[in-house]
């Protein structure tokens, strides 16, 4: 089947749809970020990639910290209002009902409203065009106790999760299968 060729352009979705919160408790602030991943296993390394226009942008760049927030389906519109409002004229914490909460490693808060959420150090930055690339390591992962099963472990069905694929926002599906499913032995039945 042909495909049809297309200049490049930021078309890797879906990717998450995260709040991001820098700040203090005192003057907390949330912005919204698409542009973040996972870029190593040991450390844990993350990164988000913010517009050096945007208010956050000199919260993160002078604290060295912030905190990725997963959402969830139901968090879509205050999601959407944290993207396109700015700190620095709104208190997107207020306007969304959102509880800025302490993080363990960092200054920067959590939101409670938010099932999982990564405290992140800023170790580098890099400036990358119309934006600015802050790599971090996870300090801290903080998850909302009605997340944890009856084995400690995170259940992600649980969590009602968003993503975001090139301007929309979707709901994260059922389970497909886990790493590693389509080599594993069966198990013998007895």
């Amino acid at each position: 089947m042909p495909k049809q060729f297309w200049k490049g352009s930021a078309l890797l979705s879906p990717v998450p749809a995260a709040l991001v919160s820098c700040g203090t408790l005192q003057t907390p602030n949330v912005l919204t970020i698409g542009w973040t991943g996972i870029v190593c296993t040991h450390p844990p390394m993350t990164y988000i990639s913010v517009r050096p226009q945007r208010y956050s942008y000199d919260i993160i760049k002078n604290s060295g910290e912030f905190v990725i927030n997963l959402t969830t389906a139901a968090m879509c519109r205050q999601t959407d209002l944290c993207g396109v409002k700015s700190g620095k004229d709104t208190d997107k914490f207020a306007l969304c009902g959102f509880h800025p909460v302490p993080s363990h490693e960092i200054s920067a808060p959590l939101i409670e409203e938010c099932p999982v959420s990564l405290e992140c150090r800023v170790t580098e930055s890099k400036e990358l065009g119309t934006h600015t690339m802050f790599l971090a390591e996870i300090v801290g992962v903080d998850i909302d106790d009605d997340y944890i099963d009856e084995n400690g472990r995170l259940d992600m069905k649980k969590c009602g999760l968003m993503a975001y694929a090139h301007g929309e926002y979707f709901s994260l599906g059922k389970k497909l299968g886990s790493f590693g499913w389509s080599v594993r032995k069966k198990k013998k039945r007895k």
